[in-house]
Order: structure tokens, then sequence, then C-alpha cells
């Protein structure tokens, strides 16, 4: 695993002409930005957090889109259940 992932490091920083340290810095942010948003979303919808407090912290579009891909999944568990 260590050697796939130093391998994919330095094929990204050869594609981007970028040193392996900058590589990590991006995935860095990207996974923690990803965690953060995945932590504010589940702090919204268990009613931690208020709508406009996630979109404080996400900005509307983000949250906008949960709530739709929110009410699609309680559609399709709703009529998997009475289907």
């Amino acid at each position: 695993m260590a050697a796939e992932l130093s391998e994919r490091v330095r094929e990204i920083a050869q594609a981007r002409d970028l040193s392996e340290s900058a590589v990590f810095e991006q995935a860095l942010e990207r996974g923690l930005e990803s965690i953060w948003e995945d932590v504010v979303l589940s702090a919204y919808f268990t009613g931690e957090l208020s709508k406009e407090e996630a979109i404080e912290h996400l900005g509307r579009a983000k949250v906008e889109r949960a709530d739709r891909e929110q009410e699609i999944v309680e559609e399709d568990v709703a009529w998997g259940l009475n289907g």
C-alpha cells in the first residue's frame, strides 16, 4: 500500500509539474475539506446545526445539494418500503 501511494504521488507530481510535498499538501487540503463537509452536514442532518449555520460553514449550494440528495434517498426508501 505504501509503495502504491508513493508511486501515485510521484506520478501526480510529474503530471502536474509539482514537487511531491506539494502533492501531499494538496491531498491533505482536499481530504480535510471533504471530512469537514461530512462533519458539518452530519451535524446539520442530526439537528446539531441549523441550516443557516451549515450554510455559513459550507455555502448555500453545498447545503441545498445535500438537502436534495437527502430528499431523494428518503423518497427511494419510502418507495422501497411501499413497493
